[in-house]
């Protein structure tokens, strides 16, 4: 474009300076001048369009990256969400389990009271009543102090 360009000039300088000078030269020139542009529109043209098609396969690469990343991060979450699950079972039979015991307990130490109570009671109506009225209460205290 640059030598096309001096040309001109130079055509330019010798139609000023001659009077001879033939038009059609210069017509020439501007044809030449219309091949170039239609060159360069050509190569730009090429050359948007390698870098489209370079920014459709960069995109298309960072878009498999992210469902890759998503899918680890999927199966992350879904062991993590099981991990917990299986925890919260866990816990939940561990809960389970001792307020089994603690009913239970709670339903042998009624027996045992309740035991008591008839023991101390036909202590207290027997003809030995007040000898063995001890017998009753000491079982008592004791079962206290062991379950406290």
């Amino acid at each position: 474009m640059e030598s096309l360009i001096s040309q001109f000039t130079l055509l330019s300088d010798h139609a000023l300076n001659e009077k001879n000078f033939d038009p059609s030269t210069i017509e020439d020139l501007m044809k030449l001048f219309e091949v170039e542009a239609y060159r360069s529109w050509a190569a730009l043209e090429l050359e948007s369009h390698h870098e489209a098609e370079e920014a459709e396969i960069a995109l298309e690469e960072a878009e498999e990256q992210l469902e890759s990343a998503m899918e680890v991060a999927m199966n992350e979450f879904r062991r993590f969400e099981q991990e917990m699950e299986r925890m919260v079972e866990e816990e939940l039979n561990s809960l389970e389990a001792k307020a089994e015991g603690a009913r239970k307990m709670g339903m042998l130490m009624e027996k045992v009271i309740d035991g008591i109570g008839i023991i101390e009671l036909k202590c207290r109506t027997s003809k030995f009543g007040k000898q063995k009225s001890n017998f009753g209460s000491d079982p008592i205290r004791k079962l206290w102090e062991i379950l406290s």
